[in-house]
């Protein structure tokens, strides 16, 4: 089988720290959101299986079929929208239906692409460099709490680049994993070897949660998270047509709403990890990672907390600077992309620098302003306005 064949450690190391990136990060926030909506410890565990569970199968089958990277995450912002929705759990889940048809239906209309078919290069680079910068600077922060931890990870980072490229990140891994178990900082109790049980919840409609939550939720996915998804997917070189994807996403979030799935969209910031020269050097075999990633998200969904309790086992400095020095190579390319050409590198750099001052206006975040300021940009300096001529058929007196 193909996939065996392109298979290698470090398609599978980026997969792993893709899915420990991701579920560390803002797993907390999920929790959070199904804790306001009046979730039971059962119906908790729930969410975790049903998003792990559209996660995993969605980027292993789209990875699958188009032999390229494509990997799905939660809409962390849709969390947070969730997090403060005040309403109960069947209006939620009619809302998370809602929301999903309304995904779905910007895939089968191909709305979405044409949208992202119209965003320069340049812009979309500056867009990928902008979101994941925060997290190469938050891998150096982490040098003020965790010195030698981070510092070990960082010189490990430089000498696996300069002696075994591929194996950079791996090794970065294991030299954080073997530091923080020799400062004892591996917090193993927090593992609870449980199985996860999806539960039912009966959806109710209402228009308060429709207006109230399934259009903001609607729209910070789409534009926090498929944005910048589809960026990332550009940014590193691949054609992956954009509406089956999304399309995907929303239909796997419309079967699986009910048991805990609020919003599934492409993922970039955990993307990226898969996407980069550190999953794989050749781009036609990165897809495995994707793929792997897909596995572990699935493995999360089904042993629930016990996973989950597993990644937060780690440190949150190890996590920091796992996912600030694997996405290194990545920013360092979107930057390039992005100021390359004459014509668009302020408009890029705009873009660059709003989405990475972390500006929010209405729930919406900064990668959708980054990319709306720099079309603004764009606009302005290129626009030109064709002069009138008369019309030669007319006599003037």
């Amino acid at each position: 089988m193909r996939f065996f064949r392109d298979l290698s450690l470090s398609a599978v190391v980026a997969g792993f720290v893709a899915v420990l990136v991701g579920f560390t990060s803002s797993v907390a926030l999920v929790f959070q959101a199904a804790a306001a909506l009046g979730a039971s410890p059962a119906v908790t565990t729930s969410w975790i299986w049903a998003l792990g569970l559209g996660m995993g199968l969605t980027s292993i089958l789209l990875s699958l079929h188009y032999r390229q990277p494509v990997l799905v995450a939660w809409s962390t912002p849709g969390a947070a929208v969730l997090a403060t929705a005040g309403i109960g759990m069947p209006e939620a889940v009619g809302a998370f239906i809602v929301s999903a048809g309304l995904i779905t239906l910007c895939g089968v209309t191909g709305l979405f692409a044409r949208v992202m078919n119209r965003i320069p290069m340049p812009l979309a680079a500056a867009l990928l460099a902008g979101v994941l910068a925060r997290f190469g600077m938050e891998a150096f922060g982490a040098l003020k709490s965790q010195f030698m931890l981070v510092l070990v990870m960082f010189l490990v980072y430089l000498l696996g680049r300069r002696l075994w490229p591929r194996y950079a990140v791996p090794s970065v891994l294991l030299a954080g994993v073997a530091v923080a178990s020799a400062l004892g900082q591996l917090h193993w109790s927090e593992v609870q070897w449980t199985l996860a049980t999806p539960v039912w919840t009966t959806p109710e409609f209402s228009p308060g949660a429709v207006v109230g939550v399934a259009l903001p939720l609607f729209v910070v996915t789409m534009a926090s998270q498929n944005l910048p998804g589809v960026a990332a997917i550009r940014a590193a070189g691949y054609d992956t047509p954009v509406s089956p994807l999304v399309g995907g996403t929303g239909l796997v979030t419309l079967l699986l709403a009910p048991f805990g799935a609020y919003a599934l969209n492409l993922a970039a910031i955990t993307a990226a990890i898969c996407l980069g020269r550190e999953a794989h050097e050749d781009p036609t075999r990165r897809y495995t990672a994707a793929v792997m990633a897909g596995v572990f998200y699935v493995a999360v969904g089904v042993v629930g907390g016990a996973v989950v309790g597993l990644l937060a086992a780690f440190p949150r400095e190890l996590v920091v600077a796992v996912a600030g020095f694997a996405l290194l190579g990545t920013i360092g390319a979107g930057l390039a992309t992005a100021v390359k050409d004459e014509p668009h590198r302020e408009s890029a750099l705009i873009t660059f620098l709003v989405t990475l001052s972390g500006v929010s206006f209405w729930g919406i975040g900064s990668a959708f302003w980054g990319v709306v300021a720099g079309a603004i940009a764009l606009a302005v300096q290129h626009y030109r306005i064709r002069a009138v001529q008369p019309d030669a058929t007319v006599n003037p007196r």
